[in-house]
C-alpha cells in the first residue's frame, strides 16, 4: 500500500519543517512546497537524514496555474494527498493610510486564494479520512494596525475553511484551521515543535464531534 502523503504549501525552516517532521514520524511521505525548490531542498535533506521520506518543489503562490501544477505533480507521482497543509502568510508593514488595493489583494491571494487551486488539484486524489489543515493566527481576531493584511488573510482563510469543510465532508474529507493564539517563538509552548504537535492533533481527530476551527493557546 502506498504511504500516506503530507503536502505543505509555504514550507519553511520553522513551523513548516517541524509539522512535516511530525507527519513523517506518523508514516507520511512529506512533500515540501517552498518559494523555490532550491530554498526547500535543505529541509527535505534534513528529513531524509533523519530517516524519513521527503521531497520538494518550488511554487509561486501568486500564480494559480503554478499552484495547480505543483500540487498536480504530487498527485501524478503518488496518486494521493492525505494531508494538504496550507501554511503561508504574507507580512507587509503598511498602515491603512499607505496600503494600496493592489497590495491588499496580492497578500490575500498569497495567504488565502492560493488554497483554492491547491485544494482543487488535490481533491480528486484525497481519500476518505484525508484532511485539509490551515495554520491560523490570533491576528484574525486581534490584527495589528501596522500590518493589517495579515489579520485580513487569517480571518478570510478561517472563513474559507468553514466552506471547505462543509463541502468536503460529503467525501469523507475534513478541514480545520488551527488558530495559534500567541507569537511564534523558537522554543517552548509556542515553538515550532509544540505548535506542530498541536497541528497534528487537530488534523488527526476523529470525524465524530469534528469542528472546523481549533484554538491553540500554547
Amino acid at each position: 500500500m502506498t504511504a500516506p502523503v503530507y503536502v505543505v504549501l509555504g514550507a519553511g525552516p520553522g513551523l513548516g519543517l517541524s509539522t512535516a517532521r511530525r507527519f513523517a514520524e506518523a508514516g507520511h511521505r512529506a512533500v515540501l512546497l517552498g518559494q523555490s525548490a532550491e530554498s526547500a531542498q535543505p529541509l527535505a535533506e534534513q528529513l531524509v537524514a533523519e530517516g524519513f521520506e521527503a521531497e520538494v518543489d518550488g511554487v509561486d503562490l501568486l500564480d494559480e496555474a503554478d499552484v495547480r501544477r505543483a500540487v498536480g505533480a504530487v498527485v501524478e507521482r503518488h496518486g494521493r494527498v492525505d494531508v494538504l497543509h496550507f501554511n503561508p502568510s504574507a507580512w507587509r508593514e503598511r498602515t491603512v493610510l499607505e496600503l494600496t488595493v493592489a497590495e491588499l489583494l496580492e497578500d490575500v491571494t498569497f495567504g488565502v486564494g492560493a488554497l483554492l487551486p491547491a485544494l482543487q488539484a488535490a481533491a480528486p486524489a484525497m481519500p476518505t479520512g484525508a484532511r485539509v489543515l490551515v495554520t491560523g493566527s490570533q491576528a484574525a481576531d486581534t490584527p495589528w494596525s501596522g500590518a493589517p493584511t495579515l489579520g485580513i488573510q487569517k480571518a478570510a482563510v478561517r472563513n474559507l475553511v468553514t466552506s471547505i469543510d462543509a463541502t468536503m465532508k460529503e467525501r469523507g474529507v475534513r478541514a480545520v484551521a488551527m488558530q495559534v493564539n500567541g507569537m511564534l517563538k523558537k522554543e517552548g509552548p509556542l515553538g515550532p515543535d509544540a505548535v506542530s504537535a498541536a497541528l497534528f492533533a487537530a488534523a488527526t481527530r476523529p470525524d465524530e464531534g469534528w469542528t472546523a476551527h481549533v484554538s491553540y493557546d500554547g
